[in-house]
Protein backbone atom coordinates (compact mmCIF):
# COMPACT_ATOMS: atom_id res chain seq x y z
CA UNK A 1 0.00 0.00 0.00
CA UNK A 2 1.34 3.42 -0.95
CA UNK A 3 1.89 6.16 1.63
CA UNK A 4 -0.88 8.23 0.00
CA UNK A 5 -3.38 5.38 0.30
CA UNK A 6 -2.34 4.80 3.91
CA UNK A 7 -2.93 8.45 4.78
CA UNK A 8 -6.31 8.45 3.04
CA UNK A 9 -7.36 5.33 4.89
CA UNK A 10 -6.28 6.76 8.22
CA UNK A 11 -8.14 10.03 7.54
CA UNK A 12 -11.29 8.04 6.77
CA UNK A 13 -10.99 6.15 10.03
CA UNK A 14 -10.57 9.39 11.96
CA UNK A 15 -13.65 10.93 10.34
CA UNK A 16 -15.68 7.94 11.48
CA UNK A 17 -14.84 8.65 15.12
CA UNK A 18 -17.65 10.45 16.95
CA UNK A 19 -17.70 12.22 20.27
CA UNK A 20 -20.10 12.22 23.18
CA UNK A 21 -21.86 15.00 24.99
CA UNK A 22 -20.54 15.68 28.47
CA UNK A 23 -22.76 13.61 30.81
CA UNK A 24 -22.11 15.78 33.88
CA UNK A 25 -23.04 18.98 32.07
CA UNK A 26 -26.13 17.39 30.55
CA UNK A 27 -27.20 15.88 33.87
CA UNK A 28 -26.83 19.19 35.73
CA UNK A 29 -28.78 21.06 33.05
CA UNK A 30 -31.63 18.53 33.21
CA UNK A 31 -31.58 18.70 37.02
CA UNK A 32 -31.88 22.50 37.01
CA UNK A 33 -34.59 22.44 34.36
CA UNK A 34 -36.60 19.82 36.25
CA UNK A 35 -36.25 21.68 39.53
CA UNK A 36 -37.32 24.87 37.77
CA UNK A 37 -40.54 23.23 36.58
CA UNK A 38 -41.33 22.14 40.14
CA UNK A 39 -40.61 25.54 41.68
CA UNK A 40 -42.41 27.55 39.00
CA UNK A 41 -45.45 25.35 39.58
CA UNK A 42 -45.19 25.83 43.32
CA UNK A 43 -44.54 29.58 43.34
CA UNK A 44 -46.90 30.77 40.59
CA UNK A 45 -50.30 29.24 41.46
CA UNK A 46 -51.43 32.07 43.72
CA UNK A 47 -50.11 34.72 41.33
CA UNK A 48 -51.90 33.13 38.37
CA UNK A 49 -55.18 32.94 40.26
CA UNK A 50 -54.77 36.58 41.25
CA UNK A 51 -54.44 37.49 37.57
CA UNK A 52 -57.48 35.36 36.69
CA UNK A 53 -55.56 33.25 34.16
CA UNK A 54 -55.96 29.82 35.77
CA UNK A 55 -53.76 28.28 38.48
CA UNK A 56 -51.33 26.56 36.09
CA UNK A 57 -50.97 29.35 33.54
CA UNK A 58 -47.35 30.19 34.34
CA UNK A 59 -46.39 26.56 34.75
CA UNK A 60 -47.80 25.62 31.34
CA UNK A 61 -46.14 28.65 29.79
CA UNK A 62 -42.80 27.73 31.40
CA UNK A 63 -42.99 24.13 30.16
CA UNK A 64 -43.83 25.30 26.63
CA UNK A 65 -40.84 27.64 26.51
CA UNK A 66 -38.65 24.95 28.05
CA UNK A 67 -39.76 22.51 25.35
CA UNK A 68 -39.07 25.02 22.58
CA UNK A 69 -35.75 25.86 24.19
CA UNK A 70 -34.88 22.16 24.31
CA UNK A 71 -35.57 21.88 20.57
CA UNK A 72 -33.32 24.89 19.85
CA UNK A 73 -30.64 23.42 22.13
CA UNK A 74 -30.81 20.13 20.23
CA UNK A 75 -30.37 22.01 16.94
CA UNK A 76 -27.25 23.72 18.29
CA UNK A 77 -25.94 20.41 19.61
CA UNK A 78 -26.04 19.13 16.02
CA UNK A 79 -24.40 22.22 14.47
CA UNK A 80 -20.67 22.26 13.76
CA UNK A 81 -18.90 25.08 15.60
CA UNK A 82 -16.92 25.98 12.50
CA UNK A 83 -20.22 26.90 10.81
CA UNK A 84 -21.13 29.21 13.70
CA UNK A 85 -17.66 30.76 13.74
CA UNK A 86 -17.78 31.37 9.99
CA UNK A 87 -20.80 33.69 10.39
CA UNK A 88 -19.66 35.43 13.58
CA UNK A 89 -19.69 38.88 11.95
CA UNK A 90 -23.46 38.66 11.51
CA UNK A 91 -23.95 38.10 15.24
CA UNK A 92 -22.71 41.57 16.17
CA UNK A 93 -25.17 43.17 13.77
CA UNK A 94 -27.84 40.95 15.35
CA UNK A 95 -27.03 42.38 18.79
CA UNK A 96 -27.40 45.96 17.59
CA UNK A 97 -30.55 45.19 15.62
CA UNK A 98 -32.27 43.45 18.53
CA UNK A 99 -31.54 46.25 20.98
CA UNK A 100 -32.60 48.83 18.41
CA UNK A 101 -35.91 47.16 17.59
CA UNK A 102 -37.25 47.74 21.09
CA UNK A 103 -37.44 51.49 20.35
CA UNK A 104 -39.52 51.11 17.17
CA UNK A 105 -43.24 51.92 17.63
CA UNK A 106 -45.41 48.86 17.14
CA UNK A 107 -42.45 46.50 17.63
CA UNK A 108 -41.06 47.54 20.99
CA UNK A 109 -43.16 46.80 24.06
CA UNK A 110 -43.00 48.62 27.40
CA UNK A 111 -43.61 46.99 30.78
CA UNK A 112 -43.47 48.97 34.04
CA UNK A 113 -41.78 51.87 32.29
CA UNK A 114 -39.01 49.76 30.76
CA UNK A 115 -38.85 49.36 26.98
CA UNK A 116 -37.06 46.01 26.80
CA UNK A 117 -39.36 43.71 24.86
CA UNK A 118 -40.06 42.96 21.22
CA UNK A 119 -43.68 42.20 20.40
CA UNK A 120 -43.84 38.94 18.43
CA UNK A 121 -47.63 38.80 18.40
CA UNK A 122 -48.05 35.51 20.23
CA UNK A 123 -45.53 36.47 22.90
CA UNK A 124 -43.06 39.12 24.03
CA UNK A 125 -39.32 38.56 23.71
CA UNK A 126 -36.73 40.32 25.86
CA UNK A 127 -34.02 41.29 23.38
CA UNK A 128 -31.11 41.42 25.82
CA UNK A 129 -31.37 37.70 26.54
CA UNK A 130 -30.44 36.84 22.94
CA UNK A 131 -27.84 39.61 22.90
CA UNK A 132 -25.93 37.93 25.75
CA UNK A 133 -25.43 34.73 23.75
CA UNK A 134 -24.73 36.45 20.42
CA UNK A 135 -22.17 38.75 22.02
CA UNK A 136 -20.40 35.84 23.72
CA UNK A 137 -20.01 34.00 20.41
CA UNK A 138 -18.74 37.13 18.65
CA UNK A 139 -16.30 37.85 21.48
CA UNK A 140 -15.03 34.26 21.34
CA UNK A 141 -14.30 34.66 17.63
CA UNK A 142 -12.68 38.06 18.14
CA UNK A 143 -10.43 36.85 20.95
CA UNK A 144 -9.29 33.89 18.84
CA UNK A 145 -8.46 36.11 15.86
CA UNK A 146 -6.55 38.69 17.90
CA UNK A 147 -5.21 36.68 20.83
CA UNK A 148 -1.61 37.59 19.92
CA UNK A 149 -2.32 41.34 19.97
CA UNK A 150 -5.01 41.86 22.60
CA UNK A 151 -2.46 42.05 25.40
CA UNK A 152 -0.07 44.33 23.50
CA UNK A 153 -2.10 46.77 21.39
CA UNK A 154 -4.58 49.19 22.90
CA UNK A 155 -6.56 49.37 19.68
CA UNK A 156 -7.16 45.61 19.71
CA UNK A 157 -8.31 45.69 23.33
CA UNK A 158 -10.53 48.77 22.99
CA UNK A 159 -12.56 47.43 20.05
CA UNK A 160 -14.52 44.72 21.98
CA UNK A 161 -14.82 47.03 24.99
CA UNK A 162 -16.14 49.78 22.71
CA UNK A 163 -18.70 47.37 21.22
CA UNK A 164 -19.79 46.39 24.72
CA UNK A 165 -19.99 50.07 25.67
CA UNK A 166 -22.27 50.81 22.72
CA UNK A 167 -24.57 47.93 23.64
CA UNK A 168 -24.57 49.11 27.26
CA UNK A 169 -25.61 52.59 26.12
CA UNK A 170 -28.60 51.07 24.28
CA UNK A 171 -29.49 49.06 27.39
CA UNK A 172 -29.34 52.12 29.63
CA UNK A 173 -31.82 53.85 27.34
CA UNK A 174 -34.39 51.08 27.94
CA UNK A 175 -33.41 51.25 30.93
CA UNK A 176 -31.77 47.98 32.05
CA UNK A 177 -28.84 48.67 34.36
CA UNK A 178 -28.55 45.09 35.62
CA UNK A 179 -28.09 43.55 32.17
CA UNK A 180 -25.72 46.37 31.20
CA UNK A 181 -23.46 45.62 34.15
CA UNK A 182 -23.61 41.89 33.38
CA UNK A 183 -22.55 42.44 29.75
CA UNK A 184 -19.62 44.61 30.86
CA UNK A 185 -18.51 41.92 33.31
CA UNK A 186 -18.75 39.14 30.69
CA UNK A 187 -16.81 41.21 28.14
CA UNK A 188 -14.09 42.11 30.64
CA UNK A 189 -13.77 38.50 31.74
CA UNK A 190 -13.51 37.14 28.21
CA UNK A 191 -10.88 39.62 27.00
CA UNK A 192 -8.85 38.99 30.17
CA UNK A 193 -8.98 35.24 29.57
CA UNK A 194 -8.05 35.97 25.96
CA UNK A 195 -4.78 37.61 26.97
CA UNK A 196 -5.55 41.23 27.91
CA UNK A 197 -3.31 42.62 30.64
CA UNK A 198 -5.03 43.03 33.99
CA UNK A 199 -3.36 46.44 34.40
CA UNK A 200 -4.92 47.69 31.16
CA UNK A 201 -8.35 46.48 32.24
CA UNK A 202 -8.03 48.07 35.67
CA UNK A 203 -7.04 51.36 34.08
CA UNK A 204 -10.06 51.28 31.77
CA UNK A 205 -12.29 50.20 34.67
CA UNK A 206 -11.11 53.15 36.76
CA UNK A 207 -12.30 55.48 34.01
CA UNK A 208 -15.62 53.72 33.40
CA UNK A 209 -16.61 53.17 37.04
CA UNK A 210 -17.41 56.84 37.79
CA UNK A 211 -19.66 56.94 34.72
CA UNK A 212 -21.56 53.85 35.90
CA UNK A 213 -21.91 55.30 39.39
CA UNK A 214 -23.20 58.54 37.88
CA UNK A 215 -25.78 56.68 35.80
CA UNK A 216 -26.84 54.64 38.82
CA UNK A 217 -27.43 57.61 41.12
CA UNK A 218 -29.03 59.73 38.39
CA UNK A 219 -32.25 57.72 38.60
CA UNK A 220 -34.18 58.21 41.87
CA UNK A 221 -35.54 54.65 41.86
CA UNK A 222 -31.98 53.24 41.72
CA UNK A 223 -30.97 55.39 44.68
CA UNK A 224 -34.02 54.12 46.55
CA UNK A 225 -33.02 50.52 45.77
CA UNK A 226 -29.51 51.17 47.06
CA UNK A 227 -30.83 52.67 50.30
CA UNK A 228 -33.27 49.81 50.80
CA UNK A 229 -30.48 47.31 50.19
CA UNK A 230 -28.36 48.89 52.90
CA UNK A 231 -31.23 48.87 55.42
CA UNK A 232 -34.45 47.29 54.09
CA UNK A 233 -36.10 47.37 57.53
CA UNK A 234 -35.99 51.16 57.59
CA UNK A 235 -38.94 51.27 55.16
CA UNK A 236 -40.29 47.68 55.03
CA UNK A 237 -43.63 48.65 53.46
CA UNK A 238 -42.30 50.74 50.59
CA UNK A 239 -38.77 50.73 49.12
CA UNK A 240 -37.64 47.81 51.27
CA UNK A 241 -40.76 45.70 50.75
CA UNK A 242 -39.35 43.19 48.25
CA UNK A 243 -36.17 42.50 50.17
CA UNK A 244 -37.81 42.26 53.59
CA UNK A 245 -40.38 39.78 52.28
CA UNK A 246 -37.60 37.77 50.63
CA UNK A 247 -35.63 37.67 53.87
CA UNK A 248 -38.74 36.64 55.82
CA UNK A 249 -39.24 33.76 53.37
CA UNK A 250 -35.63 32.64 53.73
CA UNK A 251 -35.83 32.90 57.52
CA UNK A 252 -39.01 30.83 57.69
CA UNK A 253 -37.26 27.98 55.88
CA UNK A 254 -34.85 27.38 58.77
CA UNK A 255 -32.86 24.13 58.28
CA UNK A 256 -35.16 21.89 56.23
CA UNK A 257 -37.95 24.19 55.06
CA UNK A 258 -41.69 24.23 55.52
CA UNK A 259 -42.19 21.62 52.81
CA UNK A 260 -42.65 21.76 49.07
CA UNK A 261 -45.71 23.89 48.27
CA UNK A 262 -45.95 25.17 51.85
CA UNK A 263 -44.59 28.68 51.30
CA UNK A 264 -46.66 31.49 52.77
CA UNK A 265 -44.66 34.37 51.32
CA UNK A 266 -45.59 33.40 47.76
CA UNK A 267 -49.25 34.14 48.59
CA UNK A 268 -49.13 37.77 47.39
CA UNK A 269 -46.58 38.85 50.02
CA UNK A 270 -43.44 38.40 47.92
CA UNK A 271 -43.52 40.24 44.54
CA UNK A 272 -42.18 38.34 41.53
CA UNK A 273 -42.13 35.11 43.52
CA UNK A 274 -41.97 32.98 40.37
CA UNK A 275 -39.29 35.04 38.59
CA UNK A 276 -36.73 37.26 40.31
CA UNK A 277 -37.37 35.94 43.84
CA UNK A 278 -37.90 32.25 43.17
CA UNK A 279 -34.79 31.43 45.22
CA UNK A 280 -36.47 32.90 48.32
CA UNK A 281 -39.51 30.67 47.81
CA UNK A 282 -37.19 27.69 47.34
CA UNK A 283 -35.37 28.59 50.54
CA UNK A 284 -38.65 28.84 52.45
CA UNK A 285 -39.90 25.47 51.22
CA UNK A 286 -36.59 23.55 51.23
CA UNK A 287 -34.68 25.35 53.98
CA UNK A 288 -30.97 25.94 54.40
CA UNK A 289 -30.10 22.47 53.16
CA UNK A 290 -32.07 22.94 49.95
CA UNK A 291 -30.58 26.41 49.39
CA UNK A 292 -27.04 25.07 49.75
CA UNK A 293 -27.90 22.28 47.31
CA UNK A 294 -29.10 24.82 44.71
CA UNK A 295 -25.94 26.89 45.10
CA UNK A 296 -23.82 23.73 44.86
CA UNK A 297 -25.47 22.71 41.59
CA UNK A 298 -24.69 26.10 40.03
CA UNK A 299 -21.14 25.97 41.39
CA UNK A 300 -20.53 22.51 39.92
CA UNK A 301 -22.11 23.56 36.64
CA UNK A 302 -19.80 26.58 36.44
CA UNK A 303 -16.75 24.48 37.32
CA UNK A 304 -17.62 21.92 34.66
CA UNK A 305 -18.13 24.63 32.05
CA UNK A 306 -14.76 26.26 32.73
CA UNK A 307 -13.11 22.85 32.85
CA UNK A 308 -14.43 22.03 29.38
CA UNK A 309 -13.28 25.43 28.13
CA UNK A 310 -9.77 24.91 29.50
CA UNK A 311 -9.52 21.46 27.94
CA UNK A 312 -10.60 22.92 24.61
CA UNK A 313 -7.92 25.63 24.80
CA UNK A 314 -5.34 22.98 25.66
CA UNK A 315 -6.36 21.15 22.49
CA UNK A 316 -5.99 24.44 20.58
CA UNK A 317 -9.70 24.54 19.89
CA UNK A 318 -9.74 28.18 20.89
CA UNK A 319 -13.14 29.22 19.57
CA UNK A 320 -14.83 26.31 21.34
CA UNK A 321 -12.93 27.07 24.53
CA UNK A 322 -13.84 30.74 24.63
CA UNK A 323 -17.48 29.99 23.85
CA UNK A 324 -17.46 27.76 26.94
CA UNK A 325 -15.70 30.44 29.00
CA UNK A 326 -18.24 33.06 27.93
CA UNK A 327 -21.30 30.96 28.71
CA UNK A 328 -19.70 29.93 32.01
CA UNK A 329 -19.14 33.58 32.95
CA UNK A 330 -22.72 34.43 32.00
CA UNK A 331 -24.43 31.61 33.93
CA UNK A 332 -22.20 31.91 36.99
CA UNK A 333 -22.42 35.71 37.24
CA UNK A 334 -26.17 35.85 36.63
CA UNK A 335 -26.89 33.10 39.16
CA UNK A 336 -24.57 34.81 41.67
CA UNK A 337 -26.39 38.14 41.26
CA UNK A 338 -29.85 36.56 41.39
CA UNK A 339 -29.10 34.59 44.56
CA UNK A 340 -27.23 37.57 46.06
CA UNK A 341 -30.24 39.82 45.53
CA UNK A 342 -32.52 37.29 47.24
CA UNK A 343 -30.16 37.05 50.21
CA UNK A 344 -29.83 40.82 50.52
CA UNK A 345 -26.15 40.76 49.57
CA UNK A 346 -26.67 42.86 46.42
CA UNK A 347 -29.07 45.66 45.43
CA UNK A 348 -32.30 44.53 43.80
CA UNK A 349 -31.89 43.78 40.09
CA UNK A 350 -34.28 42.12 37.68
CA UNK A 351 -32.12 39.12 36.80
CA UNK A 352 -33.65 35.66 36.73
CA UNK A 353 -32.11 32.48 38.12
CA UNK A 354 -31.05 30.57 34.96
CA UNK A 355 -33.30 27.61 34.03
CA UNK A 356 -35.20 27.88 37.31
CA UNK A 357 -37.06 31.20 37.21
CA UNK A 358 -40.14 31.58 35.04
CA UNK A 359 -39.46 33.67 31.96
CA UNK A 360 -39.85 32.79 28.31
CA UNK A 361 -36.92 34.73 26.82
CA UNK A 362 -34.49 33.71 29.52
CA UNK A 363 -35.45 30.04 29.36
CA UNK A 364 -35.19 29.92 25.57
CA UNK A 365 -31.76 31.51 25.32
CA UNK A 366 -30.32 29.69 28.33
CA UNK A 367 -31.32 26.39 26.74
CA UNK A 368 -29.57 27.48 23.55
CA UNK A 369 -26.45 28.40 25.51
CA UNK A 370 -26.40 24.96 27.11
CA UNK A 371 -26.86 23.40 23.67
CA UNK A 372 -23.78 25.33 22.55
CA UNK A 373 -21.85 24.09 25.58
CA UNK A 374 -22.82 20.52 24.85
CA UNK A 375 -21.67 20.94 21.25
CA UNK A 376 -18.32 22.18 22.55
CA UNK A 377 -18.05 19.11 24.78
CA UNK A 378 -18.96 16.83 21.85
CA UNK A 379 -16.34 18.23 19.49
CA UNK A 380 -13.75 18.25 22.26
CA UNK A 381 -14.40 14.60 23.09
CA UNK A 382 -14.26 13.73 19.39
CA UNK A 383 -10.89 15.46 19.02
CA UNK A 384 -9.52 13.71 22.10
CA UNK A 385 -10.61 10.33 20.73
CA UNK A 386 -8.96 11.11 17.40
CA UNK A 387 -5.72 12.04 19.14
CA UNK A 388 -5.91 8.82 21.16
CA UNK A 389 -6.35 6.86 17.95
CA UNK A 390 -3.31 8.55 16.44
CA UNK A 391 -1.25 7.82 19.53
CA UNK A 392 -2.23 4.19 19.32
CA UNK A 393 -1.23 4.10 15.67
CA UNK A 394 2.08 5.76 16.46
CA UNK A 395 2.91 3.18 19.14
CA UNK A 396 2.24 0.37 16.70
CA UNK A 397 4.26 1.99 13.90
CA UNK A 398 6.81 4.49 15.22
CA UNK A 399 7.79 5.69 11.76
CA UNK A 400 6.80 8.09 10.43
CA UNK A 401 5.73 10.46 13.26
CA UNK A 402 2.08 11.07 14.09
CA UNK A 403 1.96 14.56 12.63
CA UNK A 404 3.60 13.33 9.44
CA UNK A 405 1.07 10.53 9.16
CA UNK A 406 -1.94 12.75 9.84
CA UNK A 407 -3.55 14.84 7.08
CA UNK A 408 -3.07 18.56 7.67
CA UNK A 409 -6.77 19.36 8.05
CA UNK A 410 -7.57 16.72 10.64
CA UNK A 411 -8.52 17.81 14.18
CA UNK A 412 -5.54 16.07 15.72
CA UNK A 413 -3.02 17.64 13.35
CA UNK A 414 -4.54 21.09 13.77
CA UNK A 415 -4.96 20.66 17.52
CA UNK A 416 -2.15 18.64 19.07
CA UNK A 417 -2.10 18.32 22.86
CA UNK A 418 -0.78 21.42 24.58
CA UNK A 419 -0.02 22.59 28.07
CA UNK A 420 -1.47 25.82 29.45
CA UNK A 421 0.16 28.25 31.79
CA UNK A 422 -1.06 31.61 33.05
CA UNK A 423 1.03 34.69 32.58
CA UNK A 424 -0.25 38.22 33.36
CA UNK A 425 -3.81 36.99 32.90
CA UNK A 426 -3.02 35.27 29.62
CA UNK A 427 -3.66 31.73 28.49
CA UNK A 428 -0.56 30.71 26.62
CA UNK A 429 -0.23 27.36 24.84
CA UNK A 430 2.94 25.36 25.17
CA UNK A 431 3.10 22.83 22.38
CA UNK A 432 3.94 19.30 23.40
CA UNK A 433 4.80 16.53 21.02
CA UNK A 434 2.47 13.58 20.69
CA UNK A 435 4.06 10.54 22.26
Amino acid sequence: MSLLEERAGQATKLEQITGRYDPVLLGLALLMAGFGVVMVGSSSIAIAEGHNVGPFHYLIRHVLFLTLGGALAFALMRTELKLIERHNHLLLFGCIALLGLVFFPGIGHTVNGAQRWINLGVSKFQAVEAVKLLLIIWLASYVVRYRDDIGEKWSTLLKPLGVAGFLVALLLLQPDFGSAALILAITGGMVWLGGARIGHLLLIGAGVLPLLVGVAVAAPYRVARLKSFLNPWEDPFNDGFQLTQALIAIGRGEWFGVGLGGSVQKLFYLPEAHTDFIFSVSAEELGFVGSVAIIAVFAIFSWRTFSIGLRAVEMRRYFAGFCAFGVGLWISLQSFVSIGVNLGLLPTKGLTLPLISSGGSSVLVTCMAIGLLLRVSYELDRAERQVARLRGGASDDPSPSVNEREPANSPAAVAPPVGVRGGRGRIEPKIGAVA
